[in-house]
């Protein structure tokens, strides 16, 4: 199993269940890639497993490089899509709609817990593999199946998707105008490419003073830290929805810039790490 080092933490436990071998490529580096598939015997399975939208940068995979590797090194490919359902692709279908590529992916992972609004996932892909997964995953099987209202809930959630394709388009509007006054602010934005916006602090306290001095302001955001990421890594995770009016967002921007000159943020930052911007 061959997995992108910024792969989904739940990747990492299901690699560890699956008892194969597991290598780590660098973050959409597909030369890396290359280098450890040239490594690897034709006769053995290989599977490369990527997030589709990745969680805490919001960067998307190289599907197209990992998918032409993979045709040329004879590996399967695995999605984990839980960030670009109903994000990414025509009417939310995901990273492999978004590319086009959708044939080329063999299994592809979804969660009912966040654009669908809901609890539990699915696994996507050909009715062997799907089959052998019934019969022979221990998570699967001595799980407890989903409660019926949960599984109705994700259905309904697909269906507003689906058949109301402006809450897409709100969706792209808003997190294009939060990217644009959050830079202007002055923060490091990094290469988001999707509603998940990260905004590096880079100091795990200063991450945490951070945060709790905007949820005093009445702003919720998520800080991730050591050792969910490197230390010099830390950040504030921004997630942006369709339902979301600008009138809030012009208010999270005020509060967040309060914040910003209340703990002297850039001035920190310039002290801890040089340059912040």
């Amino acid at each position: 199993m061959i997995l992108d080092e910024l792969d989904h933490a739940s990747i990492i436990e299901g690699s560890r269940l699956s008892f194969s071998r597991v290598f780590k490529y660098e973050h959409n580096n597909m030369n890396h890639l290359e280098d450890i598939l040239k490594l690897l015997p034709d006769e053995k399975i290989k599977m490369i497993v990527a997030d589709g939208v990745f969680s805490m940068e919001g960067d998307i995979c190289d599907l197209h490089g990992i998918t032409g590797l993979a045709e040329k090194y004879h590996a399967l490919v695995m999605v984990d899509d839980a960030h670009a359902l109903g994000v990414l692709g025509e009417k939310g279908k995901g990273t492999a709609d978004h590319f086009g590529l959708t044939d080329k992916v063999d299994i592809i992972m979804g969660t009912f817990s966040k654009s669908l609004a809901s609890i539990g996932g699915f696994i996507a892909s050909g009715s062997k593999v799907v089959d052998y997964l019934k019969h022979h995953s221990r998570p699967l099987i001595f799980s407890a199946s989903i409660p019926p209202a949960a599984a109705a809930a994700a259905m309904a959630a697909l269906e507003i998707i689906q058949s109301e394709p402006e809450r897409l388009e709100a969706l792209w509007n808003n997190t294009s105008f939060m990217v644009k006054c959050l830079q202007e602010i002055g923060f490091e934005m990094n290469v988001s490419e999707t509603p998940i916006i990260p905004i590096y602090i880079r100091d795990n306290a200063l991450t945490f003073r951070f945060t709790q001095l905007l949820f005093e302001e009445g702003i919720f955001v998520n800080p991730v830290v050591s050792p969910a990421v490197k230390s010099d890594s830390s950040l504030i995770r921004m997630s942006i929805m369709a339902t979301h009016t600008h009138h809030q967002l012009e208010e999270a921007i005020h509060k967040i810039e309060k914040v910003v000159n209340q703990v002297g943020l850039f001035d920190e930052k310039e002290t801890h790490h040089g340059m912040y911007n």
